[in-house]
């Protein structure tokens, strides 16, 4: 194996990344020298503070899981694509993932906290404030609309990243485009990208579901 960031100096941080990147790729999972590439490639990345950065109690958890998604894609794809340097660069990527997980977290933590309202409201002396306290339904927003918007603008840059493992051109924006009413029928996009139907249903249920009920929550449609 050949060993390429022996000196960086004069390096961009970009390039830093890329050469540790490159050389991690060499070297089978679970090799010593592919953990210490990656272990570099996260260290010079804190030490920049390139990535988003804010002052909330589930920054940390989401910041975990952006170093787990990252060591599990940037050599081979494990739990979504492969990361791509011809679409963005390590940091970029990893700032899009970030930001989506905060938006999922911070989610969670506003219906935690509804839920304990109610319940602490159930447990009271007036049982009639749990009521009280239940988000009045609004008029029925368009949410067919809102959700093609969602999909076809795909602003945390998600929905291109994960895809049919082996298979970059097969996107969950693809997949969620072709299945909003007016579906596409499950047998046509098999024939179409030559992925057998029960590939394609898996993928939706495990990948796609998960991100539009995500979405449906963040507007307040769930």
């Amino acid at each position: 194996m050949q060993v390429l960031c022996q000196r960086t100096e004069g390096f961009t941080l970009e390039e830093k990344v890329q050469c540790l990147v490159e050389e991690a790729r060499q070297y089978p999972k679970g090799h010593l020298r592919r953990q210490q590439c990656l272990t570099q490639v996260i260290r010079l990345i804190e030490r920049s503070q390139k990535l988003w950065r804010e002052d909330t109690p589930y920054y940390g958890d989401a910041l975990q899981q952006t170093w787990l998604y990252f060591c599990q894609n940037i050599c081979e794809a494990t739990t979504g694509c492969q990361y791509d340097a011809s679409r963005a660069s390590v940091v970029t990527w990893l700032d899009r993932y970030l930001r989506w997980r905060l938006q999922d977290l911070r989610t969670q933590a506003n219906l935690n906290a509804q839920r304990t309202k109610i319940c602490m409201a159930l447990v009271s002396d007036r049982p009639e404030d749990a009521v009280e306290e239940l988000p009045a339904r609004p008029d029925i927003p368009p949410i067919l609309e809102d959700t093609k918007n969602w999909v076809f603008a795909d602003p945390w840059g998600v929905l291109s990243q994960i895809c049919v493992q082996n298979r970059p051109d097969l996107t969950a924006q693809i997949l969620i485009s072709k299945r909003l009413p007016p579906e596409t029928p499950w047998q046509k996009i098999s024939l179409e990208y030559g992925v057998s139907v029960s590939t394609l249903s898996s993928f939706y249920q495990r990948q796609c579901i998960p991100l539009l009920r995500r979405f449906a929550q963040t507007q307040g449609y769930l």
